[in-house]
C-alpha cells in the first residue's frame, strides 16, 4: 500500500467513525491499523514508524485521541521484545516503580491487558497481565483524555527479564509518538488560523491583509515547518526493516531535538491560534480547542519540554567541538 493510499484509508475511517470511539477502534483494527508495527508472524501488519506516524498525525488532525502509541508502539513492542505472545486485545503499557506504581498511564482503564515494565531483582522484566489484576484509578489529562494511575503487587509480577536499556527505549518511543501527534495538531491549528484570517473581515478587509496578522501567521507557519522537519528526521532515522530494534544514539538525539522543538512550537501555536481567532477560539463550540488542549498535554508526557531541552544541550556539549557537527548532520 502506498503512502497516499494509507493516508486515504486512515482519513476515511476517522471521518466515518470519529464520533463513535469503540466503533472507530474496531474499524481501525479491521483495516490492520491498530497493530501497524507488529510483526506479521505475531498477527501485526509488519509496517514501520512512517506508517504509524501517518496514523498518529491523522488522528490528531481530526481531533481524535487513540491508544495507538500505548497499544502498538509500546505494549506490542514490549511483548515482542520479551518474547511474549501478543494478540488484538486492547493494551496499554507502563513503567512501574519499585512499589508497583505508575502515574498518568494512557488508556489503562479502557485496556483489556496491561503490559508492565517493572523492576525485578537488580534488573527489569516485562509482564503482560489482565487489567482486572491491577488496581486502576481513572484520571484525565488537561485535554480530558484518559490518563490513569496503576498499582500492582510487585511480588505477583514474575515477568520475562529484559535489557536494562528497555526503560530508556520505552521513554524514547513514547516521546516520539507524542511529538508526531503534536505535528498533526499543529497542521490543523495552522489550517484553522488561515481559514479564519482569510475569511474574517475587519474595517472592510480580511484580517490576513493586516501586517501584524501576517507576521503572526508567518511565525506560526515557521514553527509548524520546523517541528515537522525535526519529527520527520527522527522518524526517518528508524530503520524501516527493524522498527522494533533499539534506537541508536543518533536517533535518540533526533528524538530529543524533535521533542524540544515540538514542545516550544506547541506554546507558540496555542498562544497565536487563540490570539488570532479571538473570543470565538475560546469557546467549546469552535474546533480550535480540539488541537490546542491536546498539545499542551502531550508536550509534557514522556518527559517535559525542559527535560528534552536539557538532553539536547547535554548531548551537544558531550559531543565536543569535533563531534558536534557530525552529531547535528549525521
Amino acid at each position: 500500500m502506498s503512502g497516499t493510499e494509507l493516508n486515504d484509508l486512515i482519513g476515511a475511517v476517522l471521518t466515518a467513525h470519529r464520533d463513535d470511539p469503540p466503533r472507530l477502534w474496531t474499524e481501525l483494527g479491521r483495516a490492520g491499523l491498530t497493530r501497524l508495527t507488529g510483526s506479521v508472524d505475531g498477527g501485526g501488519s509488519g509496517a514501520g514508524w512512517a506508517e504509524s506516524a501517518a496514523l498518529l498525525r491523522a488522528a490528531a488532525a481530526h481531533g481524535v485521541e487513540l491508544p495507538v502509541a500505548e497499544h502498538d508502539l509500546l505494549a506490542g513492542w514490549l511483548c515482542e521484545r520479551a518474547g511474549l505472545p501478543v494478540d488484538d486485545r486492547r493494551r496499554s503499557a507502563a513503567v512501574l516503580d519499585a512499589h508497583g506504581r505508575a502515574r498518568r498511564v494512557g488508556w489503562a482503564a479502557a485496556a483489556e491487558r496491561l503490559t508492565l515494565l517493572h523492576p525485578i531483582g537488580d534488573g527489569w522484566a516485562v509482564s503482560d497481565v489482565d487489567a482486572a489484576d491491577v488496581a486502576i484509578t481513572p484520571g484525565h489529562n488537561r485535554a480530558d483524555a484518559p490518563r490513569d494511575d496503576l498499582a500492582a503487587d510487585p511480588a505477583a509480577l514474575q515477568g520475562v527479564s529484559v535489557d536494562p536499556g528497555t526503560v530508556e527505549q520505552f521513554v524514547l518511543r513514547g516521546a516520539l509518538a507524542r511529538a508526531v501527534g503534536i505535528t498533526g495538531a499543529l497542521d490543523q491549528i495552522l489550517a484553522e488560523v488561515l481559514e479564519h484570517t482569510t475569511t474574517r473581515t475587519q474595517f472592510g478587509r480580511p484580517l490576513a491583509q493586516f501586517q501584524v496578522i501576517q507576521h503572526a501567521v508567518a511565525d506560526l507557519a515557521a514553527e509548524n515547518a520546523l517541528a515537522r522537519a525535526a519529527v520527520d528526521a527522527a522518524v526517518g532515522a528508524i530503520p524501516v526493516e527493524a522498527p522494533h530494534a533499539d534506537l541508536a544514539p543518533q536517533t535518540a538525539f533526533r528524538i530529543a531535538v524533535a521533542r524540544s522543538v515540538t514542545g516550544h512550537a506547541a506554546s507558540i501555536a496555542v498562544r497565536t491560534g487563540h490570539q488570532l481567532l479571538g473570543a470565538i477560539g475560546t469557546t467549546r463550540e469552535h474546533r480550535l480547542h480540539l488541537f490546542t488542549r491536546p498539545i499542551l498535554a502531550w508536550r509534557n508526557e514522556f518527559g517535559s519540554v525542559a527535560h528534552w531541552d536539557t538532553v539536547v544541550a547535554q548531548t551537544a556539549r558531550a559531543a565536543g567541538p569535533q563531534g558536534l557537527w557530525p552529531l547535528i548532520t549525521g
